[in-house]
């Protein structure tokens, strides 16, 4: 049976047509009710019991999950319709209707962990320090670490230790310090309070880490530190607000792990020779560590933002909070239902759930509200919306890609990612939207973009499979397209004098697009499985090797070709075919008479001799250095008995 959702006009603020809305969305709906939220509170009541609902109002998503409590029935789903769509100037049914069989998906839930607070808290600083510790101490454990003995306070609520803070690390339930010139108070006696001797590199361990010095931040992105909070010593609303932050977080919470690592897949690094370092580049909170030939992510430490993902070639690293599988599908179901209710082609607007949720709130309270062909896209990691998510939304049948930045977004990820999902569409289907308030955003958007159009597709598959198949989508025409640097796509491109066929490229590829011929010398190339990640140009004993980034749709890239070959050397002994002849006779002319080794023409003819005819040739030669003296004759029980006998 289908979900029903329970509509509302909002005492008669905007118009609803239900029969569209469940046509188009295949979810049954309610009649429309003016104002369930008071005076039709007993009708929502009746609809919440009934289970399986949606209630198609955010605003006042608090009283229907206290009504569902009181009921002691499961709380409803919720969407959103009356800011996205209904508040607007000019009607909006068909995106009604894709926003409610959006928020009919089901998703698995996230995986996540556990993170213990006790209140073992450290605060940084001075007399704003001593303060902030008189309104924790009676909450949390406090320890306040002051720069000089002049500060220490009478008070002993709470302790004070002097030192120098040099170097911290970790995250909310775990953070560890290092101090320089440690001293402790010296509990007793009259008078000012005396300390024990300074002491270097002394480490302890915290669950709360409060920084009042004013000083530079402890960590990079430290707004996305858990349990690190920080307020200017000079500003008491800060502070007050800080205070009141960490009274808070006591307990055991639920950190979710964001992000997925499959660290074969990863390419970072081969036989310590360096490759990939994509998402160690774009991390803002420095989660991401090399762990020799793969990256390791610290989850306490991830604030989930999604860069690395985005910018991951191989897919090792994958967001999981949710999976990006569901991104596709979300996509999906709002571009084609939108289509089903006969509302053309739609643009994307994909924000945050934070900045860009109240600014689409406000430009429809406020303001004209989005335009009626505008669908918002709300993802929590809007820097994981990447070029495969933007070429999906194109492909799947949005004619534009809007992405409103939020202050905290990591601009040069995103700007990256939008220029590759241009280059890839072949057209400026794809736009960063940097305004200050919901009028400009309206403004924006209202604006005439350039469309893409294609023939909707179905987004299957890896983020590398979805935008192969979405460039084909929106580039039937096109063979191979030009990619800007740094581009996760591309080919080899050998300089076929300088090539040895060492192979050592072959052994180190970490995604398999290089490979030899065992029964030839060949160097092999399949351009689809290519990373670009640089190994091979840096392990190239002879620097033959350079990447161009491109993206090839023609079906050569989905099978090797043959990038070099030479002829093989066939064994002056047994005709064995070994090694490539130019290397053979390059080492022979090198080596024969020139070197001590090789001083007699025999000597030299080893080199030019398969494996196992040059160990025979070794082994038989007059000076072979491995030949010993002769073997003993082995002793038997008759030699043993004929001994006892002559005695």
């Amino acid at each position: 049976m289908p979900k029903k959702l329970v509509l509302c006009d909002c005492l008669g603020s905007q118009t609803i047509d239900p029969d569209l809305i469940s046509k188009a969305s295949g979810l049954a709906c309610s009649k429309v009710y003016t104002s369930l939220c008071t005076d039709q509170i007993d009708a929502a009541a009746a609809e919440i019991k009934a289970g399986d609902v949606i209630m198609a109002c955010q605003q006042e998503r608090r009283i229907f999950e206290g009504l569902a409590q009181e009921l002691d029935t499961d709380s409803p789903g919720f969407v959103d319709i009356r800011d996205r769509a209904g508040w607007g100037e000019n009607p909006a049914p068909a995106k009604m209707a894709a926003l409610a069989a959006e928020a009919a998906l089901t998703f698995p839930m996230g995986k996540s962990v556990d993170v213990i607070s006790e209140g073992t808290c450290l605060i940084v600083g001075g007399a704003a320090a001593l303060a902030a510790a008189g309104d924790l101490c009676e909450t949390l454990a406090v320890t306040v670490l002051l720069d000089t003995a002049e500060d220490i306070p009478a008070d002993r609520r709470f302790d004070c230790v002097i030192g120098k803070l040099r170097q911290a690390s970790g995250a909310l339930g775990g953070f560890s310090v290092k101090i320089d010139e440690l001293q402790q108070v010296v509990l007793g006696g009259r008078g000012a309070f005396s300390l024990t001797g300074p002491k270097n590199g002394a480490v302890s361990h915290c669950d709360i880490l409060v920084d009042l010095s004013g000083a530079k931040p402890l960590f990079p992105a430290h707004e996305k530190r858990e349990g690190y909070l920080r307020a200017d010593p000079g500003h008491a609303p800060s502070i007050a607000r800080v205070v009141f932050d960490a009274a808070q977080i006591v307990g055991t919470f639920e950190k979710p792990l964001y992000v997925k690592l499959e660290t074969s897949a990863c390419a970072h690094s081969r036989a310590e020779q360096p490759a990939c370092s994509n998402c160690l580049n774009v991390c803002p909170t420095g989660a991401i560590t090399s762990a020799g030939e793969h990256v390791a992510i610290d989850p306490m430490i991830c604030a989930g933002c999604g860069s690395c993902a985005a910018v991951c070639p191989s897919g090792a690293i994958s967001y999981d909070a949710p999976p990006v599988d569901t991104i596709f599908q979300r996509l999906n179901t709002l571009a084609s239902t939108y289509r089903k209710a006969g509302g053309g082609t739609p643009r994307l607007l994909v924000h945050d759930a934070t900045h860009g949720h109240e600014m689409i709130s406000l430009a429809a309270r406020f303001g004209r509200g989005l335009p009626a062909d505008v669908i918002p896209f709300e993802t929590d990691a809007l820097s994981g919306f990447g070029h495969a998510e933007m070429l999906a939304a194109l492909a799947c049948g949005f004619g534009h890609v809007d992405i409103l930045m939020s202050p905290n977004t990591e601009v040069d990820v995103l700007m990256a990612q939008a220029d590759l999902a241009k280059a890839v569409a072949g057209g400026d289907a794809v736009a960063m939207i940097f305004v200050p308030d919901p009028d400009a955003m309206v403004d924006a958007l209202s604006a005439a973009p350039d469309m893409v159009g294609c023939d909707p597709i179905l987004p299957l598959g890896s983020r590398r499979q979805v935008a192969r198949l979405s460039a084909k989508t929106l580039q039937p025409d096109a063979e191979v397209i030009t990619l800007p640097d740094g581009a996760p796509y591309g080919t080899v491109v050998l300089d076929p004098d300088a090539c040895t066929l060492c192979l050592s490229c072959v052994s180190l590829c970490p995604s398999g697009a290089l490979g030899d011929n065992s029964d030839m010398p060949q160097l092999r190339f399949q351009e689809d499985a290519c990373l670009q990640c640089g190994l091979c140009s840096n392990i190239c004993p002879e620097k033959a090797i350079t990447l161009q980034p491109q993206l090839n749709l023609t079906a050569a890239s989905l099978s090797e070709v043959v990038l070099h070959e030479e002829e093989p050397f066939a064994c002056v002994e047994c005709g064995a075919l070994f090694g490539s002849k130019s290397t053979v006779e390059k080492i022979t002319e090198k080596l024969a008479g020139k070197h001590a080794m090789f001083a007699t023409t025999q000597a030299a003819k080893m080199i030019q001799m398969c494996d196992n005819c040059r160990i025979q040739s070794q082994f038989h030669s007059t000076d072979n250095p491995f030949q010993g003296s002769e073997r003993p004759k082995p002793r038997t029980t008759d030699d043993y008995l004929s001994k006892r006998k002559d005695h």
